[in-house]
């Protein structure tokens, strides 16, 4: 690279890092993948770094564009290749984030991916992140009537999974304790007792670790996985590294018997365990090794 080269990135840079946690957010919820996210990030800085910059009003609603209407391409091809996901599909799990709170729990990610590309992405801008329609509008190149429409159909998909009481943050940490005590310890009384009779789990193995194949659903069901796992994990171990939020919601990381990375995520609602999100594909923990 020539030193004017070198001077224009590094202008470039200036403009655009203190933008690119704000970017990986939005480029993270519209594809539920940290790599992605990244990726489509880094495209949105060479196409700054192209860009007549002095021309540009306001870089952060250049960028968010700019972002979003790569995510809406992504997404495109994402949708062909979950099709022939093996297993259920989970979103990269994200632990403790420190960025402000915008509620886009796991089930709310989850709900997402039952949306139009052009509904999320009004979702999103719009619910989540407070932009304006007029902006909405411009970024999925829709008139702003179009994008409340988007955006109210979306929240009317979505509504059942955002929370109706909001968990306090500790009580949930000491429920993701007690939850991984009675799991790896095989006290199933106790994991009994945190269950919701219609509790769900799923787990997401990508077909490179073992994990059960559909969503396992009712508290007899559960709990008979849960029975099996903890004769293994009595003879093989589970290491507890870390309690925390992951992706809005309490849970753990452990490291299993085969040296992987593994987190558990928690819904909870009225004291009870009612979802449970297992993630063990190794490609979606890299970023957190």
């Amino acid at each position: 690279m020539t030193v004017q080269g070198s001077q224009d990135a590094a202008d470039a840079a200036v403009s655009f890092d203190p933008l690119r946690p704000l970017l990986i957010r939005v480029a993270y919820r519209m594809l539920g993948s940290v790599a992605d996210a990244e990726d489509v990030v880094q495209d949105a800085f060479l196409r700054w770094l192209g860009t007549d910059r002095s021309v540009v009003r306001e870089p952060a609603a250049f960028l968010r564009r700019t972002v979003t209407r790569l995510c809406l391409d992504q997404l495109k091809s994402a949708r062909s290749r979950r099709e022939t996901y093996i297993g259920p599909w989970l979103p990269d799990p994200l632990v403790e984030e420190e960025e402000e709170e915008d509620d886009v729990t796991l089930p709310l990610m989850l709900a997402l991916e039952r949306l139009s590309p052009l509904e999320r992405a009004a979702f999103l801008l719009h619910d989540v992140f407070g932009v304006g329609f007029d902006e909405v509008a411009k970024t999925i190149d829709r008139d702003p009537g179009a994008a409340r429409q988007l955006a109210a159909r979306a929240r009317a998909h979505v509504r059942d999974a955002r929370p109706r009481y909001k968990l306090e943050k500790q009580r949930g940490l000491e429920i993701a304790n007690a939850f991984f005590e009675a799991s790896r310890s095989g006290d199933m009384a106790a994991l009994g007792a945190m269950l919701a009779a219609d509790v769900g789990m799923w787990a997401d193995g990508g077909g490179k670790r073992p994990a059960a194949a559909i969503p396992i659903l009712g508290k007899a069901l559960v709990m008979k996985v849960h029975r099996s796992v903890a004769v293994l994990l009595r003879k093989y171990g589970s290491t507890l590294v870390h309690t925390g939020t992951i992706n809005g919601l309490p849970g753990f990381v452990t490291r299993e018997a085969d040296g992987e990375l593994q987190t558990t995520a928690l819904e909870i609602e009225d004291g009870k365990v009612t979802g449970i999100y297992v993630m063990r594909n190794p490609e979606k923990l890299r970023h957190m090794h």
